[in-house]
């Protein structure tokens, strides 16, 4: 399997669960998830995972148990240097608190941006881009940053043709 064409942020997984495909209400949306990532169209990496598993809830179990070979590895030497490009340009942002460049160099989202800069994917998640933003560095906005292409969970599988 090649890398996946759409790159899920935690927040596609964690907010699908908790509101709107919840897995009693909506299991449909989690199968299409998992065939799409058996085709190579959809995935996301292992520091996602990680982040998931911290839940320790119905998401992470999900994640372990039916999706896990979609979680990409990100230690490629290409990948490390356009995270630490990444990296650079948040903390040269004057806009973001010092809190919230700590916080971000903390989570996936540098590694998201980084993966999708050298495979070029598409970033899915639910944040927005946010202009304005001081006490959070937000995904888009370093998608932006990078001119990597990103998009919500519906545009996704609307892109891919999913009905539910």
């Amino acid at each position: 399997m090649g890398e996946p064409r759409y790159l899920l942020d935690a927040s596609v997984f964690v907010e699908a669960a908790r509101r709107y495909y919840a897995f009693d209400i909506a299991p449909r949306f989690w199968e299409r998830l998992i065939e799409h990532a058996s085709s190579g169209a959809v995935g996301s990496i292992e520091r996602v995972r990680e982040e998931l598993d911290r839940g320790k809830d119905a998401v992470a179990a999900w994640a372990k148990d039916k999706f896990s070979d979609a979680f990409f590895p990100t230690d490629d030497g290409d990948v490390l240097a356009c995270y630490r490009r990444v990296m650079n340009w948040v903390q040269n942002q004057t806009q973001f608190t010092d809190a919230a460049k700590a916080e971000f160099a903390d989570v996936a989202d540098g590694w998201l941006v980084a993966l999708a800069v050298v495979k070029p994917c598409i970033v899915v998640t639910q944040e927005v881009l946010a202009s304005s933003a001081r006490r959070r560095v937000p995904l888009p906005n370093v998608c932006v940053g990078f001119n990597v292409r990103y998009i919500d969970t519906f545009a996704m599988l609307r892109e891919l043709g999913v009905q539910l």
